[in-house]
């Protein structure tokens, strides 16, 4: 009984040992997407250039 305990264990060890096949698996592309709006290369140039105007109107 012992014997057959343990040769459906090694079997179902060895089994498991070699699931699967060789084919490479099907990974797809992760696509990221950057939210950039189209003023944002503008808008620090803008401020500054408008910080600049209202310390020459001041003085």
């Amino acid at each position: 009984m012992k014997k057959l305990v343990l040769a459906a264990a090694l079997t179902a060890a060895a089994s498991t040992a070699t699931a699967g096949n060789l084919a490479e698996p099907i990974v797809e592309p992760v696509v990221i997407e950057e939210a950039t709006s189209s003023s944002s290369g503008i808008l620090l140039p803008l401020l500054l250039l408008v910080l600049v105007g209202a310390a020459v109107a001041s003085s």
